[in-house]
């Protein structure tokens, strides 16, 4: 009798979120800071499950009218953010009103406006997210995504996302003014992202690593290096008679051939102009070796030997 009542407490036990306590905490600290730091709103999580799904199940659970951000990842990983309409409006409210009125508004599709506007904190989570699994298992999967782009119907996720497993953070969230809604996050089940930091011993902390911290130091310096798309040499009449609205002619100047170059005119790179993420970007092609710069040696200066000596050294013979 006692093991009939010991199987029954554990079916209607919840199972335990696959992935928790690592990502599980780790979402909900960095959904909630982003929203209270980003623009001041107090969001708090009723539940939050993680489970695996299929991209067939995945489509079929898209809530109606939600904004739909595909998430760029690495590896070429993609993945997907859904907000339910109600955590749309309360976020696009809290920017342009400061409150969120008593009246919720009517239920309405997303643009691309209410998209732009939400994408800064969506990255702010995201990467809250990254800092909170430093140290944690979940951050091969859950780490390193970021905002791509906006996508107004979800009937192109089934050819945009590869056919394989996802683990799915379905969360519902409290937003204020009795507003409530979902927010979910799709991730590829396959971590393609780095691995934990691994803890060091403390007494390995502790240790004096002067050459360590000296060159930590010296990376972290900044070093100015110029996109160089074409050069051209002019007379210094005509340098002096240019005003606006002068055009001039850069006759060997390709997006395909940009050179990266030091301030001193030392050529790193070369790659070709492009964007990414609505930026101006520059993909290198190929590198090339920097030959380091060798000190020049102080002139000493010569005497010539036809010079009559110093009577100092007359005198001493």
């Amino acid at each position: 009798m006692t093991d009939v009542i010991r199987r029954k407490i554990d079916r209607a036990r919840p199972a335990a979120a696959e992935g928790a306590p690592g990502a599980d905490r780790g979402w909900r600290l960095a959904l909630a800071r982003a929203a209270r730091n980003a623009m001041g709103l107090d969001l708090e999580f009723r539940s939050l499950t993680i489970t695996r799904q299929s991209l067939a199940e995945i489509l079929e659970q898209v809530p109606d009218r939600a904004l739909l951000g595909l998430l760029d990842g690495p590896q070429g990983g993609l993945g997907v953010i859904m907000l339910a309409p109600s955590v749309t409006a309360a976020l696009i409210e809290k920017q342009t009103l400061g409150r969120l009125s008593a009246q919720p508004p009517a239920p309405r599709k997303a643009s691309r406006i209410d998209a732009a506007m939400v994408a800064g904190v969506i990255d702010r989570a995201l990467a809250g997210l990254d800092e909170a699994l430093a140290e944690e298992a979940d951050l091969i999967w859950a780490g390193g995504f970021r905002y791509a782009s906006y996508l107004e119907d979800p009937r192109p996720l089934g050819l945009m996302l590869e056919d394989e497993g996802y683990r799915v953070l379905s969360a519902d969230v409290l937003l204020g003014a009795g507003r409530e809604g979902r927010v979910i996050l799709v991730l590829p089940a396959t971590g393609r992202g780095l691995r934990p930091a691994l803890q060091t011993d403390a007494a390995e902390v502790e240790a004096p690593q002067f050459t360590a911290a000296l060159g930590a130091q010296v990376m972290q310096a900044d070093c100015r290096l110029d996109a160089v798309i074409g050069r051209l040499t002019l007379p210094l009449r005509q340098i002096m008679a240019l005003a606006p609205g002068y055009v001039l002619t850069l006759p060997s100047a390709t997006l395909d051939a940009v050179s990266l170059e030091t301030i001193d005119g030392c050529r790193i790179a070369g790659g070709k102009l492009g964007q990414n993420r609505g930026m101006r970007a520059l993909k290198l092609a190929e590198a090339v070796a920097v030959r380091p710069v060798t000190p020049a040696m102080p002139k000493v200066p010569r005497v010539a030997l036809s010079e009559e000596p110093p009577p100092e050294l007359r005198a001493a013979g």
